[in-house]
């Protein structure tokens, strides 16, 4: 999975070169646990299989899965809009927790990838940082028509995040829908470092599509 759809970095990276030094982030502080939020990213796991077709069975794609929401990643962020990245070096995730958390993210090399590059950002252990993606993830409460949709749903980002607000007790600032073409590619939490619901900073882009297409489970 794609942290952002390429499409929005080119669009991104345009305005920067035309607005000169407007855009630019700024660097960010990779000492572990130096960040101001966690996003928890919630992907949309039919609409990542329907563009990727050869995915191996194994994966959130196989015949086996029938998934909606699941976890990429819990990653730390700052307020600026930077986000540190691969701040120490990683061992390898144990199989125990690796196989624990294949139930909310479905793919070993995802799980692995996230601890290299954000959970040692975190300034958490590798066993601790999985327990605070399970424990992030087990919170929020998907809305019933999100859970497992058999038809294809037509919804504005803004109604998407009215009903995760109100299914979570929440503000509606506090979630943020990401797309791709008109689809569906994620909805992102965001939370404090103690895991509670927190206001999205302004520079954290929304999806600006009128409308998305939350494609069916299988």
């Amino acid at each position: 999975m794609f942290r952002r759809p390429t499409l929005v970095i080119a669009l991104l990276l345009v305005g920067c070169l035309l607005t000169s030094t407007a855009c630019r982030t700024p660097a960010a502080d990779n000492t572990p646990g130096s960040f101001d939020y966690y996003l928890l990213t919630l992907s949309w796991a039919p609409q990542f299989c329907a563009t990727h077709a050869g995915n191996a069975p194994s994966s959130e794609c196989g015949p086996a899965w029938h998934l909606g929401f699941v976890v990429h990643g819990l990653w730390p962020e700052n307020d600026n809009g930077s986000h540190p990245q691969d701040c120490a070096p990683a061992q390898p995730v144990a199989q125990p927790t690796v196989e624990h958390m294949l139930a909310i993210m479905p793919a070993r090399g995802l799980i692995q990838h996230e601890w290299a590059a954000h959970g040692t950002c975190s300034g958490l252990g590798a066993q601790d940082y999985f327990v605070a993606i399970e424990k992030a993830f087990r919170q929020v409460q998907i809305p019933p028509e999100y859970r497992a949709p058999a038809q294809a749903i037509q919804a504005s980002p803004a109604d998407i995040e009215q009903k995760f607000a109100a299914a979570n007790h929440a503000s509606i600032g506090d979630f943020r829908v990401s797309c791709s073409n008109s689809e569906l590619v994620a909805v992102e939490v965001c939370l404090t470092k103690d895991l509670q619901y927190r206001q999205c900073p302004s520079r954290l882009r929304d999806c600006r599509t009128p409308q998305v297409t939350v494609q069916p489970t299988p």
